[in-house]
């Protein structure tokens, strides 16, 4: 499975090369964090079926989740069947924030789609 590590990522955020970045954690888990990643759009994993055909394919894909596991692995797989060039960062947020990578608090409303 195509993965980014989070030095690569972050390599390329501060270049400002162009990718879109999903922050795919369970409504829970990003509630819960308070943060994403800046530039990260939140997209619920459970309505995956409903938002995977409007995601633009012209860029690179990122998806993260918690912990770089079973959601943002799957929905790199489905992403790439579809003919993106989609890749998961590994370790998801958690290892994100363990290397000291920026983030930004989520609005205090809650997360959009």
């Amino acid at each position: 499975m195509p993965a980014i590590s989070v030095s690569e990522l972050s390599e390329k955020l501060a270049l400002g090369q162009r990718l879109r970045l999903f922050d795919v954690r369970r409504a829970q888990a990003l509630a819960a964090s308070g943060a994403q990643i800046p530039t990260a759009q939140w997209l619920d994993p459970a309505l995956w079926l409903d938002w995977k055909d409007g995601v633009q394919l012209d860029q690179p894909i990122v998806f993260y989740c918690a912990h770089g596991h079973e959601i943002s692995q799957g929905l790199t797989a489905a992403l790439r069947a579809m003919g993106a060039d989609a890749y998961f960062l590994e370790g998801g947020f958690s290892a994100w924030q363990a290397a000291g990578g920026a983030v930004l608090p989520i609005p205090t409303q809650g997360a959009t789609a």
